[in-house]
């Protein structure tokens, strides 16, 4: 008879933080991809249209540092942001640089976008108190604080991977 052991079971992480989080991202994105696709829009587009409407016209490293991307992935996005229309690329104050600005049309989808995110935030937190919501927020902000932190530490130029 084999003796049960107090060791952790192989795939414990089933029910873990880590594997609760990408379950809660998972549906989120399952929620959601349908009803970008609708508007026009592709997988990470929605948050560089949000970006660019709260903040005005910026640079594609502006963006790729705020989001923590690549820039080649961020130049992908624009382009075909500039090519549906929601995002028209200009000049910068100096030559090498280029600014992303949203279009009437991005615009437009950028508050079909936002009307979505409402549809999703009610869905997702129905039944949770307004502490309820703030302390998610907290825990969320902290949790994001301390992957920076550890990525940053284990970066071999001390930057945010």
């Amino acid at each position: 008879m084999q003796q049960r052991s107090d060791a952790p079971a192989e795939g414990r992480s089933l029910s873990d933080a880590h594997m609760m989080l990408y379950r809660a991202f998972h549906a989120q994105t399952n929620f959601l991809r349908p009803r970008m696709a609708k508007i026009g829009l592709g997988p990470g587009q929605p948050k560089i249209l949000g970006y660019l409407g709260v903040n005005g016209p910026c640079s594609q490293r502006t963006l790729a540092e705020y989001f923590e991307l690549d820039p080649a992935a961020v130049s992908r996005m624009l382009a075909s942001l500039n090519q549906s229309g929601f995002v028209r690329m200009t000049q910068g104050e100096d030559r090498r640089t280029r600014l992303a600005e949203v279009t009437g049309e991005g615009r437009a989808a950028l508050a079909e976008w936002d009307r979505c995110c409402d549809e999703e935030g009610a869905t997702m937190l129905a039944g949770f108190s307004p502490d309820e919501v703030a302390q998610l927020q907290d825990y969320l902000t902290r949790i994001h604080a301390n992957l920076r932190r550890a990525n940053r530490a284990t970066a071999p130029d001390g930057e945010a991977l």
